[in-house]
């Protein structure tokens, strides 16, 4: 059985979301010092490194991240690759229906898809522009049955968005969202999939260990 990891690796270099809380990793404690253990602490935002949104990150009633049902973050998923896509053209920002459609027989097999647009190689370096879903895109994956989406870009809407319109279309589509995806090592194709939210009561979101394995 062979592992693809495909989350971002959580370290002091990992760009935040500007504004947000960074990731800081410390050791309070080591061996060295006389300590029996080597002992670190974290502090951070859910959001950095590969993680889940709650419905409540963008909805006040929606619900904390403790609640999310398991076995949607739990199964087969297709990875859609599009980096050719984008490096062909710069002016394509859109994840579009024509670039689903010709998988949709795959994707709803699957019912979770994630998308490799190779648009965010460097996690130390916040992107200035990323591509995101169209509009019209979670009404095509609720008829597809898709359950969950996960992008290799830090949000499924744009970097300036304040109304952040396709956190609330998919919600409402029943798609679960997962952002920060590291695809690089993956190529397109149907896997097996795991990657469980950490339970944090009262939690916008949370960040996870994100995997894809083949029998």
């Amino acid at each position: 059985m062979r592992i693809w990891d495909i989350s971002r690796t959580l370290s002091n270099d990992l760009a935040p979301w500007p504004g947000d809380t960074p990731f800081q990793f410390a050791l309070t404690g080591t061996i060295a010092e006389g300590n029996s253990v080597n002992l670190g602490a974290i502090k951070t935002s859910v959001h950095n490194g590969t993680h889940a949104d709650a419905r409540f990150h963008f909805d006040t009633n929606g619900e904390s991240i403790e609640k999310a049902a398991l076995e949607i973050y739990l199964g087969r998923a297709v990875v859609l690759d599009l980096t050719e896509a984008f490096l062909q053209s710069k002016e394509k920002h859109l994840i579009t229906i024509e670039d689903l459609q010709p998988h949709a027989e795959e994707i709803a097999e699957s019912s979770r898809l994630l998308v490799k647009t190779g648009r965010w190689s460097n996690s130390a370096v916040f992107p200035n522009q990323i591509p995101v879903i169209a509009a019209d895109v979670p009404s095509w994956l609720q008829k597809n049955g898709v359950k969950l989406l996960g992008l290799d870009v830090p949000s499924v809407d744009e970097i300036d968005s304040k109304s952040l319109q396709n956190h609330h279309a998919l919600a409402r589509a029943g798609v679960a969202i997962v952002e920060s995806l590291d695809l690089s090592g993956v190529g397109a194709g149907i896997y097996n999939f795991a990657a469980l939210p950490l339970k944090i009561a009262g939690g916008d979101g949370a960040p996870m260990r994100a995997v894809l394995w083949r029998d």
